[in-house]
């Protein structure tokens, strides 16, 4: 399933409340670097729904901040839009939230693959969900590293380009 490809604007100032007032983790709390300012993570400006495609009742959520522990709960940011008279408007929300329990065992490797998601998200888990751009993303980096390396990267000419090739790794050049 692809990703959504909803995204928002994080809003700054609710952001900045909900992470004044959580209490990252029970027991001593560490000097701020600025007294009376409480030391908060580095956010994006923007944030990309991370469900699964999904319809219009769904909210979107995204992950904020997660905790420093492997039980604690996340800080999710879930935000709907509605059509109204007077144009869209955007409704957000904050959720701290527990991290899905779900585990995905492959047998033959015993390799796991933990779902990123919230507890009991109503889309599928985060491995079925693919992300085209990132997939992309990655794809080039790999290219980019390979030619870097003198390995002339997957496809590519003298001239830089991508062309096709068969499976010998020879051109296919078209007939006629």
């Amino acid at each position: 399933m692809l990703q959504c490809t909803a995204f928002a604007e994080v809003p700054e100032m609710g952001t900045l409340v909900v992470l004044t007032a959580m209490n990252a983790e029970p027991g001593p709390t560490p000097a701020p670097a600025v007294p009376g300012v409480p030391e908060l993570p580095e956010l994006d400006d923007m944030l990309l729904c991370e469900l699964g495609e999904h319809d219009e009742k769904t909210e979107h959520a995204a992950q904020l901040w997660a905790g420093e522990m492997a039980a604690s709960r996340d800080l999710w940011m879930f935000w709907t839009d509605t059509d109204t008279d007077t144009g869209m408007r955007r409704s957000f929300r904050f959720v701290e939230l527990p991290p899905c329990p779900a585990v995905m065992r492959t047998l033959a490797t015993d390799e796991r693959e933990v779902c990123v998601l919230f507890d009991r998200h109503s889309a599928p888990h985060s491995w079925d969900v693919t992300d085209p751009l990132a997939d992309l993303m990655a794809e080039r980096v790999r290219d980019e590293v390979q030619r870097e390396r003198g390995g002339g990267g997957k496809g590519a000419d003298e001239g830089g380009e991508e062309g096709d090739a068969d499976e010998g790794g020879a051109g296919v050049t078209p007939s006629g």
